[in-house]
């Protein structure tokens, strides 16, 4: 039976809003003013990611223990990433190591940027005794087909002179030889799986080099360039493995990381928010729940194609439980964000005195937000 208006707790389980507040802080602001309203109220603060940047934050928040890896960043250089375990099951956020954050100084390279330190994190993972090695995609700098990520779990590949190469898309398209090398036996009995939103295959149009290229400082002459490589990589793997996974859904996910992990590594894909939910134990939290509140930096049309607010509304919805969203920017009509399962939707913009201050005031005008909710829809 749903809980009625006046019994249970509240979840609070936004994802960060970008540029402003990591999700565990939105959830903290919201929950304090909901608390203002209400000072008894439960409150169960579960902050949550679709599997892109946050993900990492999120599984901490959740209890997973956090290890610290130093890694190669997407350019090469060492940086400070981690992953999170809990008994066998290990998360990994590619943003960590080969994230557009990580680029030095934030200069692009389109041809350079390599994958590498995401197979570090993944056999960082192995080494701690992981049997569930879940990778969230997004955010990534590179667009390398996941060819870092395997060389680092022990794969070779070779140009036609028997030399290995180096980082990077625009060395794949000297691939001549795959040697698949160690990386059975070091996955042997691991099981991976991608939270991945993205339907993009490998190549084309809708690829990897084409859709996110730019997004990474690829030029016209780039994208050329690194087609052609991911299309030699897709046709070595497929020699070697008999495998041809080029046109699969999720294949050009982080620049093709997605094309590897599915070709090399046997994973599996998932939807990034419904996997999350289940590893933060979303079903259990919201069982017997008043009220479930989500939200991100901007509630718009990019919302209702699974992202993190919208995989919240429709569980807290399954379990019969009503959902409000407070978001930094609100661009969905409100037939649109009805229509999503939201029962209220709160815009920072709206509560905000001047412009600007929902970016330089998130936090405190989250707050606000909570306490006009609490009143709205939680005060008897």
């Amino acid at each position: 039976m749903p809980a009625t208006p006046t019994q249970g707790h509240v979840v609070v389980a936004p994802d960060k809003f970008k540029g402003t507040l990591e999700g565990a802080e939105v959830a903290a602001h919201l929950a304090a003013g909901i608390r203002r309203v209400l000072p008894g109220v439960e409150i169960r603060e579960l902050p949550v990611a679709d599997g892109g940047e946050g993900t990492l934050a999120a599984a901490l928040a959740a209890g997973f223990r956090r290890v610290p890896v130093k890694v190669a960043g997407p350019t090469g250089l060492p940086v400070d990433a981690a992953i999170a375990v809990r008994d066998e099951i290990a998360v990994v956020e590619l943003a960590q190591a080969s994230g557009l954050a990580r680029l030095p100084g934030g200069r692009t390279s389109p041809l350079g940027a390599g994958s590498y330190g995401v197979g570090q994190l993944i056999a960082r993972a192995v080494a701690q005794g992981a049997k569930t090695v879940v990778i969230g995609l997004g955010g990534s700098a590179c667009t390398d087909g996941g060819a870092g990520m395997v060389q680092a779990l022990g794969v070779g590949l070779y140009d036609a002179e028997g030399v290995e190469l180096g980082p990077g898309g625009g060395a794949l398209r000297r691939l001549d030889r795959l040697d698949l090398g160690s990386l059975a036996d070091g996955l042997a009995g691991v099981e991976v799986v991608v939270a991945c939103d993205v339907d993009n295959p490998l190549l084309g149009p809708r690829g990897a080099a084409a859709v996110y290229g730019p997004q990474k400082g690829a030029d016209e002459e780039d994208l050329v360039v690194l087609e052609e490589g991911l299309t030699r990589f897709a046709d070595v793997v497929r020699e070697v493995t008999g495998r041809d996974v080029r046109e699969a859904p999720g294949a050009g996910a982080a620049g093709g990381v997605g094309f590897a992990a599915l070709a090399l590594l046997g994973a599996t894909m998932r939807p990034g928010i419904e996997l999350l939910l289940e590893l933060l134990g979303f079903d259990e939290a919201v069982r017997g729940a008043r009220l479930v509140v989500t939200g991100e930096g901007c509630l718009d049309a990019q919302t209702l194609h699974g992202k993190a607010p919208a995989g919240v509304a429709a569980a807290a919805t399954r379990a019969g439980v009503r959902v409000a969203a407070v978001a930094g920017r609100l661009e969905l009509s409100e037939s649109q964000w009805r229509a999503a399962g939201f029962t209220a939707a709160y815009a920072l913009t709206d509560l905000a005195e001047q412009p600007g201050d929902s970016m330089t005031r998130a936090g405190e005008l989250a707050e606000v937000a909570g306490e006009r909710l609490a009143t709205d829809l939680l005060k008897p």
